[in-house]
């Protein structure tokens, strides 16, 4: 259970309501971390239009934005997000092994190299707080400019909401089976 219960649309102010109901309008729900964000309605809403930008906007390849989030909250250890984006990331055709080698730790070897230098770069973002020259070159030169920005703060991202979702300790909905290993 969620150290804190999920914020509810009347209990809001007024003139806080409308972040409520974009939050659910742009994703059909009130979700995991957003039912603790709601708690600082200002911070939601920020973040909310970020990441409706990241999910929903940004040109990054879906399959490499799905990896990315996938190695951000594998790294956190973040049952919420992996569940919610393993899905994600088969629809955006990440293929199961590749899916089963962030789970179980073993990627970036072995990857095709579009996918290897996606985790290399995050896993090196989340680990070391800077990329390696090689690892940049590489991105830049698969990416170009603007998806290498996408990605850098696309893992950020998911690595913030990681941090909110394990501090808050929000577990995956009722009658989903988790799927990150304990």
């Amino acid at each position: 259970m969620a150290r804190l219960p999920a914020v509810k649309r009347e209990e809001l102010a007024p003139e806080h309501q409308a972040t409520y109901d974009y939050i659910v309008g742009s994703r059909g729900r009130l979700g995991g971390p957003f039912r603790i964000l709601l708690y600082s309605p200002a911070i939601a809403d920020l973040v909310g239009k970020l990441g409706g930008y990241i999910r929903y906007e940004s040109p990054l390849d879906p399959g490499l934005r799905e990896l990315a989030i996938l190695t951000a909250t594998r790294e956190a250890d973040c049952q919420y997000a992996w569940t919610a984006h393993h899905q994600e990331a088969r629809k955006a055709g990440v293929p199961e092994p590749i899916i089963e080698a962030v789970r179980d730790r073993k990627a970036p070897t072995g990857l095709p190299p579009r996918e290897a230098t996606v985790v290399r770069y995050a896993l090196e973002l989340l680990r070391k707080h800077r990329v390696s020259q090689q690892t940049f070159n590489a991105a830049m030169e698969m990416l170009g400019k603007a998806s290498l920005v996408d990605l850098t703060v696309t893992v950020g991202y998911y690595g913030m909401m990681a941090g909110v979702l394990n501090a808050f300790e929000v577990e995956v909905d009722p009658g989903v089976k988790p799927l990150l290993p304990v």
